[in-house]
């Protein structure tokens, strides 16, 4: 049987709403609990996550999401992911959960790696300095399997 402190995962973090960024954080931080190795690629509008002026400010995508619940036309309206992403950080601030920037400090202090992709870092114009100090470096997606080598790939 193979040693859980030899197991990764490398989760592959592409969307940047705050219900979109949860699942990855939340499957890094239970990696991490059970000992696995767990690293974590930002890229295209997934570096909304790791990027310090939009981290406090992502949304919830209502617009076409057919688990919202709520009608395409009325999800599209302005302000309704704002206020759906106000109603779930409050639904997240009473399961005491933290916030993704507080997660994100929880995931470097266990030991996850958190990266930002070097192509998406150009499309988007952005750079290091852009990003939160959690993450690591910026590679491009073949260093990144190259890191990550033998992990499972999660793609969020």
């Amino acid at each position: 049987m193979e040693n859980q402190s030899q197991r990764k995962v490398a989760i592959i973090c592409s969307k940047g709403g705050l219900d979109e960024v949860y699942p990855a954080l939340i499957l890094a931080n239970a990696a991490r609990q059970s000992g696995i190795e767990a690293f974590i690629f930002f890229t295209f509008w997934g570096l909304d996550a790791v990027t310090e002026r939009r981290v406090d400010h992502l949304h919830v995508n209502l617009a076409g999401n057919a688990s919202s619940g709520m009608p395409t036309m009325i999800g599209g309206l302005p302000g309704m992911e704002a206020f759906a992403a106000h109603m779930m950080k409050k639904q997240m601030t009473e399961l005491d959960l933290p916030s993704v920037r507080e997660m994100l400090k929880i995931l470097d202090e266990s030991g996850a790696e958190l990266y930002a992709c070097e192509l998406a870092m150009k499309m988007f114009k952005r750079t290091k300095q852009d990003l939160l100090p959690e993450v690591k470096d910026v590679l491009t997606a073949g260093d990144f399997f190259d890191l990550s080598q033998d992990a499972q790939i999660i793609f969020t």
